[in-house]
């Protein structure tokens, strides 16, 4: 777990969903019956799941408190065949879903989720695209009445009691950022565990967020930048990130070889486990707060 210093904008999220009361986890030990052994789950767990939508980022979050939101949805509607695989498949609504920047391969899909769920808040950057994929994003943003957040380095975005999204990046007015480079970069934070999102962000830039913030971007998971491209994934990045499992999400045999051979190698030096969507599918992640594992 590491300390945040940044500071920044504070938004609490829950009140929608009325009051959410953190119970605590049951314990977790290993129970001996003969020569069978039982692993009990943790009754309150943070589930990650970095859906399968070819070549493209989605990642679905349940927080312990019951609060779901979406990063980013995929090229196109795969997402909504890939949402009730980690999600009851009667339910259609998101506390909230963040668009990391306005890439057809990011919020293509995310159109198609504003249509069929309901969606509580929508946090994305100021940087547009003048593509079609673009405008239907935030068309559709507009019609679904959500409340509107601008994402900026600095911000703390309480999920409920348990769970916090800090935003890295961008700092500062985006709208003329290349798109890519506009990426929101947030960590997820349930206990002592982190998920850090990376969106498409270069090489250039992680380089100025490990000079930055150093130590407080140390991560257990890592969403690999632009899908594995030679582009991301900076050696003092991962010196600052240092972690444990490294996800590329990513097409199968797609047409720009994502991953890169070169990001791969960096990765296993730092000791870092890949997992890739093209070869894994959907790829899920629980976490009890202390401890984090792959369903």
């Amino acid at each position: 777990m590491n300390g945040w210093n940044g500071q920044g904008r504070g938004i609490v999220l829950g009140g929608l969903l009325g009051v959410l009361v953190f119970l605590g986890s049951q314990s977790v030990g290993d129970v001996n019956v003969g020569s069978i052994f039982w692993w009990e789950e943790p009754a309150a767990v943070l589930k990650v799941a970095f859906l399968d939508v070819g070549q493209g980022d989605a990642i679905f979050i349940e927080t312990p408190d019951g609060i779901q939101l979406l990063i980013d949805g995929g090229p196109d509607a795969s997402v909504l065949r890939a949402l009730p695989e980690v999600m009851p498949w009667w339910d259609r609504s998101l506390a909230m879903i963040v668009a990391t920047h306005p890439d057809k391969d990011h919020i293509g899909g995310l159109v198609d989720v504003l249509v069929r769920y309901e969606v509580d808040q929508i946090v994305r950057t100021d940087n547009e695209n003048e593509t079609a994929v673009a405008a239907a994003f935030t068309l559709a943003a507009a019609q679904e009445n959500s409340t509107l957040h601008i994402a900026q380095a600095g911000d703390v975005i309480k999920l409920g009691a348990t769970t916090t999204l800090r935003i890295f990046s961008p700092a500062g007015v985006a709208a003329d950022w290349d798109s890519n480079q506009a990426s929101i970069v947030a960590q997820l934070q349930y206990g002592e565990i982190e998920f850090m999102f990376t969106g498409d962000i270069f090489v250039g830039l992680e380089e100025y967020l490990a000079r930055t913030y150093g130590a407080a971007l140390e991560s257990e998971v890592l969403k690999v930048a632009h899908h594995g491209s030679r582009t991301s994934t900076a050696e003092s990045f991962l010196q600052a990130v240092t972690p444990r499992y490294a996800v590329v999400s990513a097409g199968l045999d797609n047409r720009y070889g994502h991953p890169h051979r070169e990001v791969v190698e960096r990765l296993e030096r730092h000791g870092s486990q890949i997992v890739n969507t093209a070869e894994l599918g959907t790829i899920v992640f629980k976490s009890d707060g202390k401890r984090v594992w792959r369903e």
